[in-house]
């Protein structure tokens, strides 16, 4: 194997965490901010990418790094090294409320497909690309964008989603219609695009967006009841607004008193 094997627990139901065992000299990388808390003697490095082998040299790092700002994520990502001579333990959270999904990546081929910002941790040696998207109407209206993250090798990754998480397996031809932001990742063998979604009336007044993502087996798609897009659009709605006044939530004077105390206009 070119990734170190690590062994692992998740924690948790609503709001998980991954505890990683790591072996003398074994590594794990993460995503900066994901950190949850770790024992003495393992040490951080900052790191240029993900530093597996496919970026050895200096311009393969500066290349790596450099494509992970299309992602919208930092130049750079941490790497947490057991220098002890037992073993020690190192857990990451996940960001929001969800769960955390165990990837092996050799028994998918050495490839899984997944959303930009659901990378959360991997055995050190996986490799943590971009994965640009072949067809124009992907990029126009995908959640994703022509964007999507790519991890590669033979090691275990892990992923986090948002709410309930629901596998489905896909057989040669079967197609399943799934909204573009609840999308977590996918087997390299699924074929993925975008559909419309017809009908004036569902695209004015459907709520549920023009577009939504087609994905046809066979292969493992993995789904997500709450992206975290989702989540942050409800959370900004029911914010108040006009210098915090809040009206409350059950009230039924809660809009109409906005408007009478000026704090909305037409």
């Amino acid at each position: 194997m070119t990734a170190h094997e690590i062994d692992y627990h998740i924690y948790g139901e609503e709001m998980q965490y991954v505890e990683i065992e790591l072996d003398p000299s074994e590594s794990v990388i993460a995503e900066a901010g994901s950190l949850m808390m770790m024992e003495t003697e393992i040490e951080m490095q900052t790191i240029f990418g993900d530093g597996s082998k496919q970026d050895k040299s200096f311009m393969g790092k500066l290349w790596g790094a450099g494509k992970r700002l299309l992602t919208g994520e930092s130049l750079f990502m941490t790497a947490y090294l057991n220098n002890a001579y037992d073993k020690r333990k190192v857990s990451f959270a996940s960001p929001y409320p969800g769960k955390i999904i165990a990837i092996d990546l050799a028994k998918q081929g050495g490839k899984f497909i997944c959303q930009k910002d659901a990378f959360l941790c991997a055995a050190k040696g996986v490799s943590v690309g971009i994965e640009f998207s072949k067809k124009l109407g992907r990029g126009l209206f995908g959640g994703e964008g022509f964007i999507m993250q790519k991890l590669e090798g033979d090691g275990l990754a892990f992923v986090h989603a948002g709410g309930t998480t629901a596998v489905k397996e896909l057989r040669p031809g079967e197609k399943l219609k799934v909204d573009t932001g609840c999308i977590i990742g996918f087997d390299q063998t699924v074929d993925y695009d975008i559909e419309f979604v017809g009908g004036i009336k569902n695209t004015i007044f459907g709520g549920e967006g023009m577009f939504f993502a087609s994905l046809t087996g066979p292969g493992t798609v993995y789904i997500q009841s709450l992206p975290f897009s989702r989540l942050a659009g409800r959370v900004w709605a029911a914010a108040p607004r006009g210098g915090g006044k809040d009206k409350g939530e059950g009230s039924i004077l809660g809009g109409l008193g906005d408007l009478l105390d000026g704090d909305r206009s037409f």
